[in-house]
C-alpha cells in the first residue's frame, strides 16, 4: 500500500521535491536553484526549460534519497511561484520567450496608460487585484506584442499560457503528447484575468489585454486530480492530486481555515494572508483580495493579502550580483562584523 506523498515546489529561486509519510513527516528532500536573469534594470526572467529540467532532477533525486519504489507513492501535489508568466508552443513544447517573473516591472508604462484611462477600479472590482506589474496579464500581453509572430500564433491557437504550475503539470503529464493544460483557482486569481465571483476567465479582462482565451489553462479546484505523471524508470502513473499557489499552499498547510486565521511567510518576499471564509472582502487599506483555496465542488474560500516583493531574494542578490558574500548564510557573519547599522537601512 502506498504510504507516501510527493510534493513538488517550483519556487522563485529554486525547485524542490519533498516526500512525506502518512504522519506528515519529511522523509527526504531534493532542491536545485535556477538562474535569475536580469537583462536590464527592472527586468527579471527565468529559463522555463531550466525549470523543467530541474523539476525532473529533483523528482528523481528525492525518490532515490527516500529509497522508495513507485508503489510507495500515493499521489503528488504541485505548488509554485505565482504570477510568473510562461508562454509556449503547444506543437513543440518550446517557450517562445523566457518566463517573465512576478518581480518584473517592464510593463509599468502600459499599466500607467490604463490607469489614466480610468479602468483601474473596474479591474479591481472583477479580479480583486490592482493594476500592477506584479500580476500575469501585462506580462502575457508584452510577450504577444514583442516576440515576432507570437500574436499570430496565439490567435491561431498554437500558443499556451501558464503560471509555473501549468508549465510543470503540462510537461509532467505528457507535454506535446496530450499534456494537461490546467491551473487551479488560487493561481488563476493572480493573473488579473479571473473573475473572483464566477471563478472563470473574464472575457472583459481578456479583451482589455487582447489575450486570446484559447491560450488560457482550464481552471480547476485546488484538490482535483488533474492528470498523471510517469515516474522515472517505471511504467506506473502517479496522480497529480492538487495544485496551489505557494502562499496559499503555506496558508492551507498551517491549517488557517477559519475566518481571521492568518499566516506570514518570510521567503523570497513577505506574504501575509488572512482568511475571510467564503465571503469576498474588499480592503479599504491597500490589501488585495485573492482565492485562498477551493476543495472539490465546494465554494471557494477567500483571503486578504499584503505583500512585500523583496526580502529573502535580497540575500541572493548580495551573493550573485553584488558579490559581497559567497554563501547565503555568510550574510549573518558579515552583519556581525559591526556593532550596529549606523542608522543605515537597505530595503
Amino acid at each position: 500500500m502506498a504510504e507516501h506523498v510527493l510534493a513538488i515546489d517550483q519556487g522563485t529561486t529554486s525547485t524542490r521535491a519533498i516526500v512525506f509519510d502518512r504522519a506528515g513527516t519529511v522523509v527526504a528532500t531534493a532542491q536545485r536553484e535556477h538562474e535569475q536573469i536580469f537583462p536590464r534594470a527592472g527586468w527579471v526572467e527565468h529559463d522555463p526549460m531550466e525549470i523543467w529540467t530541474n523539476t525532473e532532477w529533483v523528482i528523481s533525486g528525492v525518490l532515490a534519497k527516500a529509497h522508495l519504489q513507485a508503489s510507495g507513492i500515493a499521489a503528488a501535489g504541485v505548488t509554485n511561484q505565482r504570477e510568473t508568466a510562461i508562454v509556449w508552443d503547444r506543437r513543440t513544447g518550446q517557450p517562445v520567450f523566457n518566463a517573465i517573473v512576478w518581480q518584473d516591472t517592464r510593463t509599468q508604462p502600459r499599466l500607467d496608460a490604463l490607469a489614466r484611462d480610468g479602468v483601474g477600479d473596474r479591474v479591481t472590482e472583477v479580479t480583486g487585484l490592482p493594476l500592477a506589474t506584479y500580476f500575469s496579464a501585462s506580462k502575457i500581453a508584452w510577450i504577444l506584442d514583442h516576440v515576432p509572430g507570437a500574436r499570430a500564433d496565439a490567435e491561431a491557437g498554437h500558443l499556451l499560457f501558464g503560471t509555473p504550475d501549468s508549465w510543470v503539470v503540462w510537461n509532467l503529464t505528457g507535454g506535446t503528447s496530450g499534456g494537461a493544460h490546467v491551473t487551479d483557482v488560487t493561481n488563476a486569481s493572480r493573473t488579473l484575468l479571473m473573475d473572483l465571483q464566477t471563478l472563470d476567465w473574464s472575457d472583459e479582462m481578456l479583451a482589455l489585454w487582447n489575450i486570446p482565451r484559447a491560450m488560457m489553462p482550464e481552471i480547476r479546484s485546488s484538490s482535483d486530480v488533474v492528470g498523471e505523471l510517469a515516474l522515472p524508470g517505471t511504467a506506473r502513473e502517479l496522480p497529480i492530486a492538487g495544485i496551489l499557489g505557494d502562499q496559499q499552499a503555506a496558508t492551507f498547510g498551517q491549517a488557517a481555515f477559519g475566518v481571521g486565521d492568518s499566516k506570514n511567510t518570510y521567503g523570497t518576499g513577505n506574504f501575509l494572508l488572512v482568511g475571510t471564509g467564503t465571503e469576498i472582502v474588499r480592503s479599504r487599506h491597500g490589501l488585495i483580495t485573492t482565492v485562498a483555496y477551493r476543495l472539490g465542488d465546494g465554494p471557494a474560500h477567500y483571503a486578504l493579502e499584503g505583500s512585500i516583493a523583496v526580502t529573502g531574494s535580497l540575500v541572493q542578490w548580495l551573493r550573485d550580483n553584488l558579490g559581497i558574500i559567497d554563501r547565503a548564510q555568510d550574510v549573518e557573519t558579515l552583519a556581525m562584523t559591526v556593532e550596529n547599522a549606523g542608522g543605515a537601512y537597505f530595503v
